[in-house]
């Protein structure tokens, strides 16, 4: 089966964007930032240290489902940036079809506290991570989904999956 995406998913300060863009750019597909997709009323209400309800996520999740779509019509697959934290978003993601794949940046709630308070110009403030946590389920059981732990560096990340993905067989 031809993947149409894989998603790289985690709570706010796991490295989806920057682990994203490394393991885009070794695969030589196109990465996509998640929080592009976002209505500007999700960004304020974010940048205003209000945690998104379910009805804040759904368009902006399915909005990242019509760009996995994309995708999957051109045969060009991409790597997308998104917390994904529900298996019900994952779902949205998923959009019935066996063709996306999910990396999940996991680890402590201190150390991807202290990275996103470590960061410069993002929306999310370190304050929300917490929420994020608390809104994350695991992913027991759904085979689609590589977890990997964020205590490496970037690049070393990206090969790790990379790596695994293809064990698995669900790359070349």
């Amino acid at each position: 089966m031809t993947i149409a995406a894989i998603v790289v998913m985690g709570v706010s300060g796991s490295g989806k964007s920057t682990v994203g863009g490394c393991l885009a750019r070794d695969l030589g597909w196109m990465f996509e930032d998640g929080d592009a997709f976002h209505p500007a009323a999700n960004v304020a209400k974010m940048s205003a240290g209000t945690p998104l309800t379910d009805d804040d996520r759904w368009p902006w999740l399915r909005a990242i489902a019509a760009r996995i779509d994309v995708a999957r019509g051109t045969v060009a697959p991409v790597v997308i940036g998104c917390s994904a934290l529900k298996r019900a978003y994952r779902d949205v993601l998923r959009d019935g079809h066996g063709d996306v794949r999910f990396l999940h940046l996991a680890g402590s709630m201190d150390l991807i506290t202290a990275r996103q308070a470590a960061r410069v110009g993002h929306f999310m403030p370190a304050s929300l991570v917490a929420s994020q946590f608390a809104t994350l389920e695991p992913t027991t059981g759904e085979p689609d989904i590589v977890e990997i732990g964020v205590e490496h560096d970037p690049a070393t990340i990206a090969r790790e999956a990379i790596a695994t993905f293809r064990q698995r067989g669900d790359i070349a």
